[in-house]
């Protein structure tokens, strides 16, 4: 099929996942076939059918491609929730299919691609890097690729060489998730129209711990302003706060900017990347143990307090099923309080089998193998059954439909329990009420999350208390036991560096950093 030589050819996909070398489950082709709190595996036709008003970068592509008048040639986007590292056979399969696919359209004038930036799989660190090598060895030097990032992204110089302009997001939670994808085709509509970028790239020195990134709280905000005051000036700037517990030498905080000429871009960088080094001191903030939270919730004069279970937070990693805030709600009695998710699709079943009403006798939870967490024993009252579809509309996953398997609302005392058969991050009111819990009408709310549940539940949050049960993404990134970072790099802000030699066991890893293709400035 021929088309008007004025209507550009842009081939779109999408491979989307946050590694966390220390949680306990890889990601394989079922997480990406399931989604979580992304799209479900999709390809061709059903990415444009199954995106279109969600908030993920690739709507934002889809919107500006139908307001240029592309001719969109999507391929293949599968995204999972965070996990383990992607499987060898799996980042195989998908990386292999989008690739293929990309060759098989023949000549394209641009490849719009949604990524995210923290990706690490069995055979490739790099995630990305290796990606966007071999899309830039499909489609030439010559051809505009463009994609669009987590905040959270550890980017690398490999991902830098082979992609012309990369955009991330601004904003934790990540409410502008498809604004950053309308960025990118627009940075994509320069390149096609004669308009280069220049690039300078700058890596930061020390990892900042999640819980402490929200982009409404200080240091962040102020950093976020700064990297939108360089849209005045013609320039694209991102600030990528990095993925933390991803075990490799280019984990860490970067920053991106793409400007007109090289000069104005490393100005632009080196700005925001001072800015970044002086605000080290600043990713601080107060964490309290599962006890002191319940009590302090508890006396608080109004609800709902929102305890923060940021340590098996299934955005960075966790399995979303360890139960010490569970425990600790028990253990004092707690009122009008209520914790999700907890996925265990055992107890899942079991309520279902017993039915509305019933009491069953459950190990509930606590079967990832963390320190410190077991299953927790007790008999619960079924009160409501689901079969896990939850259309969740707050500013986070604004519009998506998660598909969280069968689901139960089990109750103990004055604990009511959002269980379910598959994960997705509780940053959204509607996954407590698909089972019946009014978030609003209840004194104590735990939240599976780190930010995220900030977009939807901090509106209703008379306190916010960030809590440390066990779990697999510690809030300092310097208990965790790496082996392959940077030498020097501060484990977390004002932290001690990091010697793979004092590493027992420890061996560097060897990471792949080609020769740039662009004009790239690197520190």
């Amino acid at each position: 099929m021929s088309y008007p030589a004025q209507t550009p050819r842009i081939a779109l996909a999408g491979f989307v996942h946050e590694s966390n070398s220390f949680a306990p489950s890889p990601a394989d082709m079922a997480a990406f076939e399931q989604g979580g709190g992304y799209l479900p595996l999709s390809r061709g036709a059903q990415i444009i059918e199954r995106a279109r008003g969600v908030n993920l970068p690739v709507a934002g592509m889809i919107d500006h491609a139908g307001q240029a008048g592309w001719t969109l040639l999507p391929l293949i986007w599968a995204g999972a929730v965070p996990s383990a590292p992607v499987t060898e056979e799996c980042f195989d399969s998908i990386t292999d299919e989008l690739v293929a696919a990309l060759r098989d359209l023949g000549p394209v004038e641009g490849v719009l691609l949604d990524l995210h930036g923290a990706m690490v799989a069995e055979n490739e660190p790099d995630g990305e890097g290796a990606l966007l090598a071999r899309v830039r060895a499909v489609v030439g030097p010559e051809v505009p690729v463009v994609a669009a990032l987590d905040l959270h992204g550890n980017i690398t110089p490999r991902m830098v060489a082979h992609a012309d302009v990369m955009v991330g997001f601004r904003t934790y939670p990540h409410v502008d998730m498809a604004d950053t994808g309308r960025r990118a085709a627009q940075e994509l509509q320069r390149l096609l129209d004669g308009r280069p970028r220049r690039t300078a790239f700058r890596q930061g020195d020390y990892l900042i711990p999640i819980a402490w990134q929200a982009t409404s709280e200080q240091p962040a905000e102020a950093l976020y302003d700064l990297v939108a005051a360089a849209d005045a000036e013609g320039a694209c700037a991102s600030l990528f706060m990095g993925f933390p517990a991803a075990d490799f030498m280019d984990c860490r905080p970067s920053v991106l900017v793409h400007a007109d000429d090289q000069a104005q871009a490393d100005h632009i960088a080196d700005r925001i990347a001072a800015a970044l080094a002086g605000a080290e001191r600043a990713f601080a903030g107060q964490v309290h143990s599962p006890d002191e939270a319940v009590a302090e919730a508890m006396l608080a004069p109004q609800g709902p307090v929102i305890l923060v279970d940021t340590q098996d937070n299934p955005g960075a990693g966790g399995n979303s099923d360890t139960t010490g805030l569970l425990r600790a709600l028990v253990a004092a009695d707690a009122q009008d309080a209520a914790i999700g998710l907890i996925v265990d699709p055992d107890a899942a079943a079991a309520a279902h089998a017993a039915g509305l009403g019933a009491q069953v006798s459950l190990a509930l939870g606590g079967r990832s193998g963390v320190p410190g967490d077991a299953p927790f024993q007790g008999r619960f009252v079924v009160e409501a059954l689901s079969d896990g579809h939850c259309h969740a509309t707050g500013p986070y996953f604004g519009g998506v439909h998660l598909r969280l398997g069968p689901s139960a609302l089990l109750r103990i005392g004055g604990v009511r329990i959002a269980a379910t058969s598959e994960k997705a991050q509780m940053a959204d009111r509607q996954m407590f009420r698909f089972l019946g819990v009014e978030p609003e009408a209840q004194k104590i709310l735990v939240v599976k999350s780190s930010n995220h549940f900030r977009a939807d539940f901090a509106p209703i949050a008379a306190r916010i208390l960030t809590c440390a049960a066990p779990g697999p993404m510690t809030v300092s990134p310097a208990s965790l036991p790496f082996r392959h970072l940077a030498p020097g790099l501060r484990l977390e802000p004002g932290g001690q560096p990091f010697s793979a030699t004092a590493q027992p066991g420890a061996k560097t890893g060897q990471h792949h950093r080609p020769t740039e293709r662009t004009s790239c400035s690197t520190d």
